[in-house]
Parts: structure tokens; sequence; C-alpha cells
């Protein structure tokens, strides 16, 4: 093993083109993806700027519909008194709400009925 590398380290020595090559591809090697400003973390870099970006655009968006919404409140007393009837379960005096679903009650909520029946 040492013999290969010893002979390898002549012909390097030996030939001019041969000590640009190695010396060329060390420092693809070290830009391209050793060095912490390498192409690759380039690439990753741009990949996370990229999610972020949407995130953004997300969250702009959900900015914008939420503003929207506040206007509506503000503007129509009629709908702060919709949201708090159908979120809310809020009703006037002088009405009754009724709760209809369709969902099948879990074993806990039996439970939970038995055990305040007794």
């Amino acid at each position: 093993m040492k013999k290969h590398i010893k002979l390898m380290a002549g012909r390097i020595r030996r030939s001019r083109w041969l000590k640009y090559a190695v010396v060329f591809a060390a420092g693809v090697a070290i830009v391209g993806f050793l060095d912490e400003n390498s192409v690759w973390s380039h690439i990753r870099n741009k990949r996370t700027i990229d999610d972020l970006q949407a995130e953004i655009n997300h969250y702009r968006n959900q900015y914008e519909r939420d503003k929207a919404q506040l206007r509506h409140l503000n503007s129509d007393p009629k709908a702060i008194e919709k949201i708090a009837r159908e979120r809310y379960f809020m009703k006037m005096d002088d009405e009754d709400i009724f709760v209809l679903s369709d969902d099948k009650p879990s074993k806990t909520e039996y439970t939970d009925e038995t055990a305040e029946q007794n």
C-alpha cells in the first residue's frame, strides 16, 4: 500500500499537467461540497428560503382573510350575533337551542352519563 502511494506521488511530481488536475479536483471538492459556503449549502439554503416564502404567503393570505372578517364584524352587528349563535350556542332569553348531531356517542360519554345518574 505504501509502495502504491509513493508511486502515485512520484508520478504527480513528474507530470506537469497531472499536478494541475489534482489541484483542480481538490479545489472543486472543497468549493462544491466541503466548505461552509459550498454549492451544496447554497442549494440547501435556497430550498429553505423557498419553504419560508411559501409559509410567509400562507400567513399573509390568512392575515388578509382575518382582516376582512374583522372589518365585516365591525361594520355589521348581525354578523357578531350570527357567530355567537353558531359557534358558541348563545341564545336570546326567549329562545331554546337544540343541537342535532349524527355522531354516535363514544363509550366514555356513556360512562359519564351513567355516573351522573347514579
